[in-house]
């Protein structure tokens, strides 16, 4: 029977080693990185004996707790991890760490291995046994021949077998036999170090860290470290055979961003900390009369800018149509054609891209697989990359050219909400600035769009407020199979995240499309049972958006409306409508997605869904 490959995306890495007890912060740590998404969890602790104590579950962190409880716990070296597997099912001996035959070492790994199956058969061939189906073992079983072969370190057996290796990898090491270090390496999936006092903490995102110091360092490609006790940290490039530069980073990010504070749910709390993250995506860019929008990564590459020929955008899921919007705005505001491309089709053909291009990366958590090859294809064909993340430090940020942050904060829900809105506000800043730097927008519209987009956390907060109504109404609706969302210019791309929204969360099919298009074929599944959702703003093309609504009707749809305050028409014939400010059509997206937000959230709650940590979702796809 063939091998079935067993990886990994999103998973969760946390490590420490110090003088306190190791355990009780891996647990937290993994506690802090379930919102990731994961199937099963373990640690592995060098205890105060000297012996190697391995303990996994298939699971939530929970289980792993109940299972170690009656355990030997001791010990100030250790690391754990939550796994999520993209094949194979999910078990016990599946999960991370996996242990080497000789008993002696430990590994965890997010990432794929994908030369494992050569690897394995060589270790086979020397009398190796494997336990589980992952790739990950044959890792450290050839950590473990190779430190045997050679009698070499740990950190030179780990540095041989990054050599050896094919693929993604993140992951940390330890031995029972060198008892006072941990071995961590890297390429393509994120690992931070965060440098306490005589101690280090190792994590896969900052968010185990944050707890505990506020100084990290993160690594790069093909880089290992050694993480040793009361000493310097030692990070290596393997590529260069050197020793790097080693760059602490302060972490910007505070313990109480990591809790609810008081919401049943990470993504409710999320949705209403939306007026607080735009305002803080447009602090200090917009001006407080409207007469200019300032963003540095333009200012610094002003030529760069001013002579594209091209802008493509490439973003996975919410992202991406995020970036539907921003193309809108910066064709409208720049007159530069722009082109947005899901990131895992354009790495995977032929695009044609001109140095005179100009990359747009658009990424919540910077680490997203596809969106980092797609935009290393466009460097290598010498197109200037932008990056548009959320996450300082992260892999995207670091790869780009030049970029900006949207400055949103954590998002620890799975489904994305005020990432999305910050993303929008970033593309509307730069569609501003950059039309003002080509003069192709004139100051009257630029100074009009510019005030209502520092107005936007006041906007915001209002729409907030229907809460309890798209709560009412959501029970409405709970029971529904399938869904249709219709919107028009602009708010197409908000449908189709309204659509998403309530997949992800709730389960329930649902399809966005835009409004004139429902005639060719959508149309044929209306009847009573299939809600249909209508952005119908007062926009340039309300008139048309309101002769879909009356067709949905003439044909006993039921209708939820999104319609400006004060309107008579749409308001009418549909069943339901949620009024919202008057706001510019180019910025309406950013009032329009947050009804369509709090509609899949509490309709996923009436279904007792898992609301921030959906089935079969991670936060971030880091690896395919």
């Amino acid at each position: 029977m063939p091998d079935t490959l067993i990886c990994s995306y999103m998973c969760g890495i946390v490590g420490y080693i110090g003088r306190r007890q190791a355990y009780p912060i891996l647990i937290g740590g993994l506690h802090r990185l379930e919102y990731r998404g994961y199937d099963s969890a373990g640690v592995a602790l060098i205890g105060d004996d000297g012996a190697l104590n391995v303990y996994k579950t298939r699971g939530k962190v929970e289980a792993l707790e109940h299972f170690a409880a009656s355990k030997d716990l001791s010990g100030c070296v250790g690391i754990a991890h939550t796994r999520w597997a993209t094949h194979g099912e999910p078990n016990d001996v599946n999960a991370h760490p996996h242990v080497s035959q000789s008993g002696d070492i430990a590994i965890i790994h997010n990432g794929t291995i994908e030369n494992y199956h050569v690897l394995k058969e060589a270790l086979l061939a020397h009398g190796y046994s494997f336990r589980s189906e992952t790739d990950t073992e044959v890792l450290v079983q050839l950590i473990d021949y190779i430190g045997q072969t050679n009698g070499c370190s740990l950190f030179e057996a780990v540095q041989e077998a990054t050599r050896q290796i094919v693929g993604a990898y993140a992951i940390a090491v330890i031995d029972r036999k060198e008892p006072d270090r941990i071995v961590a390496a890297r390429r393509s999936s994120p690992l931070v170090i965060g440098i306490g006092d005589g101690e280090y903490f190792l994590a896969s995102d900052a968010t185990p860290i944050v707890e505990y110091t506020d100084r990290v360092v993160y690594l790069n490609d093909d880089e290992i470290a050694v993480l040793e006790c009361g000493k310097p940290l030692h990070v290596v490039n393997t590529k260069a055979n050197a020793e790097s530069r080693i760059d602490i980073q302060r972490l910007k990010m505070s313990i109480s961003e990591l809790e609810k504070g008081g919401y049943p749910h990470f993504m409710l709390k999320e949705i209403f900390e939306q007026p607080k993250t735009v305002g803080d995506c447009i602090s200090g860019r917009v001006a407080a009369d409207g007469r200019s929008v300032v963003l540095s990564g333009l200012v610094e590459n002003r030529e760069r800018f001013m002579a594209a020929g091209r802008i493509i955008i490439v973003a996975c899921g919410t992202s991406w149509h995020a970036g539907l919007i921003g193309k809108q705005l910066i064709e409208e505001f720049c007159r530069i054609p722009v082109d947005v491309e899901y990131a895992s089709e354009f790495r995977y053909r032929n695009p044609v891209v001109h140095p005179d291009d100009i990359l747009i990366a658009i990424s919540q958590s910077g680490e997203t697989a596809d969106t980092l090859a797609a935009l290393e294809l466009a460097k290598s064909k010498g197109a200037f990359v932008f990056g548009i993340c959320n996450v300082v430090g992260a892999s995207i940020p670091r790869a780009t050219d030049s970029g900006c942050y949207i400055h949103v904060g954590p998002e620890i829900g799975v489904a994305s909400t005020k990432a999305f809105t910050g993303q929008v506000t970033v593309l509307a800043m730069m569609a501003l600035a950059l039309g003002r730097m080509k003069g192709t927008v004139d100051d009257d519209k630029f100074t009009r769009v510019a005030c209502q987009l520092r107005d936007m956390p006041s906007l915001i907060s209002k729409v907030l407020k229907l809460d309890g109504r798209i709560r009412e109404l959501s029970k409405i609706f709970t029971y529904a199979h399938n869904f249709l969302y219709l919107g028009r210019g602009y708010n197409y791309p908000t449908a189709l995240e309204g659509a998403l929204k309530l997949k992800e969360i709730s389960y329930i099919h649902a399809e966005g499309y835009p409004a004139a298009e429902m005639k060719h074929g959508p149309i044929a599944l209306i009847d009573n049972e299939m809600p249909t959702v209508v952005i119908a703003t007062a926009d340039s093309i309300y008139d048309k958006t309101v002769s879909n609504i009356q067709q949905v009707k003439a044909r006993g749809g039921r209708v939820m409306a999104i319609v400006t305050e004060g309107d008579t028409t749409a308001s009418e014939i549909a069943d339901y409508a949620i009024e919202i400010p008057e706001v510019c059509e180019c910025l309406s997206p950013l009032l329009t997605s947050i009804p369509l937000q709090l509609l899949a959230y509490y309709i996923a709650v009436n279904k007792g869904r898992d609301v921030d940590q959906p089935r079969n979702l991670a936060k971030s796809v880091t690896v395919e």
